[in-house]
């Protein structure tokens, strides 16, 4: 199992050998630091737990501080295979390769209270006489005869939307700069630029 943690930074185009351009997205990646490895005899299931991007101790409680030694941002868990990583080994975006196929969780960019039209689609009133501050409106959402009087559950309303968490599957890797510390996937990713990313090849 390959994984790591990454900061989305901005999309750009990618030309590969052939010359055909490519939609990409530029992921900053830091060494992980493994901070504690799981196995199923003592935990129930065997994981790695790493941590990335290091920041400020006064940042971190003091029991985090206890575990980890050293001050860091984000802490993940990766269920599956442990293989032969111990407690405090580094992991370096080189065990990812130019078209390895990849999964991508992030959370989305949050979009605040928005309307039925935004966030569910509604094609809202008709736009002809007669029709008077109501283009935007939801329209009738049922009565007592269908749902007792009440608001069944899962009703599109109005509400806020985005700031999910999202997983993308069969995600290419189409470049790798160890050096910087740069991967380059296909496609655009969840998220604004900053977003946390996590990406695992099982």
């Amino acid at each position: 199992m390959k994984f790591t943690i990454a900061v989305k930074q901005n999309m750009t185009q990618f030309f590969d050998e052939e010359g055909i351009v490519h939609p990409a997205t530029i992921l900053k990646a830091e060494p992980l630091t493994v901070t504690q490895v799981k196995t199923k005899d003592k935990d129930g299931y065997d994981a790695v737990q790493v941590a990335s991007i290091s920041q400020k101790k006064e940042r971190v409680s003091k029991s985090v501080l206890g575990h980890t030694t050293e001050a860091f941002k984000v802490i993940k868990e990766f269920r599956g295979e442990t293989g032969d990583l111990q407690k405090g080994a580094n992991i370096n975006i080189d065990i990812f390769q130019p078209g390895d196929v990849v999964t991508i969780s992030g959370t989305s960019k949050g979009k605040g209270f928005q309307g039925v039209v935004k966030r569910h689609g509604f094609k809202g009133g008709w736009n002809q006489h007669g029709q008077k501050h109501s283009h935007r409106e939801p329209g009738s959402i049922g009565g007592g005869g269908r749902a007792g009087g009440r608001v069944i559950k899962g009703m599109r309303m109005a509400g806020r939307m985005g700031s999910d968490r999202v997983t993308q599957k069969n995600v290419k890797v189409l470049d790798v700069d160890v050096g910087s510390g740069i991967i380059l996937v296909k496609g655009a990713v969840p998220g604004k630029r900053g977003t946390i990313i996590e990406m695992v090849q099982k």
